[in-house]
């Protein structure tokens, strides 16, 4: 018996063959009968699917929502695995069972669906994984669904396709920003404290927050004064004009506090030291108790993880994944603010 691992190596290696498969599936030329059974055991209450008929004979699918057809490519993937990837191996009836916190529980593997904007909503349990990444593999399938839902028929294709590993499931800049200056911040006997700070203001920031971009951006140079400088010089007149645009919108104002935060930084010394109080009061002033350091588990991730995140992640009451990135797009942006 292969294990969870080695199954899910088989499906990273024969991805591209899988995905054909699937696709002619959806256009109704695949083995349709064959796999019928598969679908009929995965369906709700054991009852084939109600799109089955017209993918099977008209290559169509109705008129569905976009959770839906994640559930139509999820049934379609499980049973071209099962007859392709693993025809010749003795492996239990693969399940789709998302409410076990991963989409197909026997391969230990999720499955994101999004369409050109890139972008899914993702359950929220750790503000930490926007750095260490999930907890499970994934299969990141992009499909054309925003602009085939607008000719109907729906017809649908996986139009560009990933392997992702759990560690790259999280967000490329702000783990490039960690990834940076982790060996420096560890440094020292109070490395490690310092560390934990510095990676729960990234975990927990929400860039549309005025100040809280401009801190990101801190960080990321903290290691060069001068530049540290010129990003807090040029930020009086972004606040500035930021401000000029919400008054026009009648939007609140950016406060003051904000820009003298920034000023601080400069008044204080040590650098490194100013711009991580300055990341902690941010942390306290919008989170209050809620913005907690890292626990044991999630700490050795920080440490010792590889910090390879490759899509963009932004906090709500789900995360918002935007998978544009690793498909070489920016994808919709939640995060930005007005210069």
């Amino acid at each position: 018996m292969k294990t969870k691992q080695q199954l899910r190596a088989l499906v990273r290696d024969g991805l591209d063959e899988i995905i054909l498969g699937v696709n002619a599936s959806l256009r109704g030329d695949g083995n349709l009968k064959a796999i019928r059974h598969i679908l009929e055991r995965n369906g709700r209450g054991g009852i084939i699917p109600h799109w089955f008929e017209d993918l099977s004979s008209k290559g169509t699918l109705p008129n569905l929502d976009g959770k839906t057809i994640g559930s139509v490519i999820e049934m379609l993937l499980i049973a071209i695995l099962e007859t392709g990837t693993f025809r010749s191996i003795e492996i239990p009836p693969l399940r789709v069972n998302p409410a076990r916190g991963v989409d197909l529980p026997d391969l230990d593997l999720g499955i994101k669906s999004p369409s050109k904007n890139y972008c899914t909503s993702e359950p929220f349990f750790s503000a930490y994984e926007r750095l260490h990444g999930s907890e499970y593999d994934a299969l990141v399938l992009l499909t054309d669904y925003q602009t085939a839902k607008k000719r109907p028929p729906l017809k649908l294709q996986i139009i560009n396709w990933r392997y992702v590993t759990k560690s790259q499931l999280a967000d490329r800049n702000l783990c490039a920003i960690a990834r940076k200056h982790r060996a420096s911040l560890l440094k020292g006997s109070d490395g490690d404290a310092r560390t934990k700070r510095i990676f729960r203001f990234l975990a927990y920031v929400n860039q549309s927050d005025w100040l809280g971009k401009r801190l990101v951006s801190l960080i990321d140079h903290m290691d060069d004064a001068t530049s540290v400088q010129q990003l807090i010089s040029a930020a009086d007149k972004k606040f500035i004009k930021a401000n000029v645009l919400r008054q026009r919108k009648g939007n609140e104002p950016i406060p003051d506090s904000s820009l003298e935060s920034l000023h601080g930084v400069l008044a204080a010394s040590p650098l490194l030291i100013a711009i991580t109080d300055a990341a902690d009061n941010w942390v306290t002033e919008n989170l209050k108790e809620a913005g907690r350091l890292p626990n044991e588990n999630e700490w050795h991730r920080l440490k010792t993880g590889p910090l390879d995140g490759c899509i963009g992640m932004s906090p709500a009451l789900q995360w918002r994944y935007n998978f544009g990135p690793l498909f070489g797009e920016l994808g919709e942006d939640d995060e930005d603010d007005e210069e």
